[in-house]
């Protein structure tokens, strides 16, 4: 599992890129399988049609169809704040990850806390090679969209920038899909 967890997509745009065409091209050939999966990489959240963001969502329910707009940033990426066990995480769109990696910081501002010898996988990043610790997210929102029981990584301090949402969020959604600049999020 540990062998290619994360590819170095971070600042090698050509990966992106190879990636996003793989992506598009199973889209295309297995739609139902994929379920639109799309996009990867600043945005804005765009409200729920009440103008709510979801946050003060009693914790047992989440709205049926509930749909959020990202807008990529001028990089390209798609960048917004989540809700990660009730702590606002900035966080990355990032579908070649196959699962959500947290800063150890992050980890910790959400209530995640590891010892050494929780690290029991090694990912390859953008920083080289990583040792990560594998654990179960209750809960990630953005806006109205909320998954829980997520599996994702908290990775060694220093060694990731940003917080990733990957494969493990994304695959949870009944729709994340890439058009024209946004990405939509969908459960």
């Amino acid at each position: 599992m540990g062998v290619s967890m994360f590819s170095e997509v971070l600042g090698k745009a050509g990966y992106w890129l190879i990636g996003l065409c793989a992506l598009f091209a199973a889209a295309l050939q297995f739609p139902d399988m994929l379920g639109g999966v799309g996009g990867v990489g600043p945005a804005a959240i765009t409200r729920g049609p009440d103008g709510t963001s979801g946050r003060d969502e009693p914790s047992a329910r989440r709205p049926a169809g509930s749909i959020v707009e990202l807008k990529a940033g001028h990089n390209g990426h798609f960048q917004t704040e989540a809700d990660v066990n009730g702590r606002s995480i900035d966080v990355m769109v990032d579908t070649g990850a196959s699962m959500v990696a947290l800063t150890w910081e992050d980890a910790e501002r959400a209530g995640i806390f590891v010892r050494d010898a929780d690290f029991k996988g090694t990912a390859s990043t953008a920083n080289g090679k990583a040792r990560y610790a594998p654990v179960v997210i209750d809960r990630i929102a953005i806006g109205d969209v909320i998954v829980r029981n997520v599996h994702g990584a908290v990775m060694e301090r220093g060694k990731l920038t940003t917080t990733l949402l990957g494969m493990s969020f994304l695959g949870k959604l009944d729709r994340a899909e890439m058009r024209a600049g946004r990405l939509i999020l969908e459960n």
